[in-house]
């Protein structure tokens, strides 16, 4: 991750899920992220519908030009690009996995603007509609709204895992068996 924004979220959804492959979404606190919220969004895990905005924050909503919510996200990628984004929001809905990519948009005035995005999963609740996270950082100031995303780079990340604590036994003389506690 290159963008300190994209790292500061990373640990703080790392911090909250705990032994989980994913925290779950009612866990997170808008106060202790609160300088990155005009960066983070929600999306709805609905395939179908392209996984629609449930939530943007105002700096998403300005690199768009609108408000987001309801918008596809795939959408926003230009045609090249919306097959990837699409599979990688699949899996990182699915299998708990979260990614990072680099994105390269068009600004208003036509030059290209390079971005970082971040996918982080919720875990799934019964009774309760399967979403993920983000956060889209520009890295340099936008000129006016965004559009034709494509994707240049990305990658899953594997959460460290925890530490386990070791228990040691002694079977027989000269034969140690180590037991891994969580």
């Amino acid at each position: 991750m290159k963008h300190p924004s994209n790292r500061a979220f990373f640990e703080y959804w790392d911090s909250k899920r705990g032994d989980a492959p994913a925290p779950d979404r009612s866990e997170f606190d808008p106060d202790a992220v609160r300088e990155l919220l005009g960066d983070i969004f929600v999306l709805a895990f609905e395939v179908a519908d392209g996984f629609p905005f449930r939530v943007a924050g105002t700096r998403v909503c300005a690199l768009l030009g609108r408000d987001a919510k309801g918008h596809s996200f795939p959408g926003l990628f230009a045609s090249g690009s919306r097959a990837e984004i699409t599979d990688i929001l699949t899996i990182v809905g699915e299998e708990s996995q979260p990614a990072i990519a680099g994105i390269t948009a068009r600004a208003a005035d036509g030059t290209p603007a390079p971005l970082e995005l971040l996918l982080l999963p919720f875990s799934a609740r019964s009774h309760a509609p399967l979403s993920l996270t983000g956060l889209l950082a520009p890295f340099d100031s936008p000129v006016g709204p965004m559009t034709d995303f494509t994707l240049t780079s990305w990658r899953y990340l594997t959460p460290r895992p925890k530490p386990r604590a070791v228990r040691r036994w002694s079977a027989v003389r000269g034969f140690m068996v180590y037991e891994g506690l969580r």
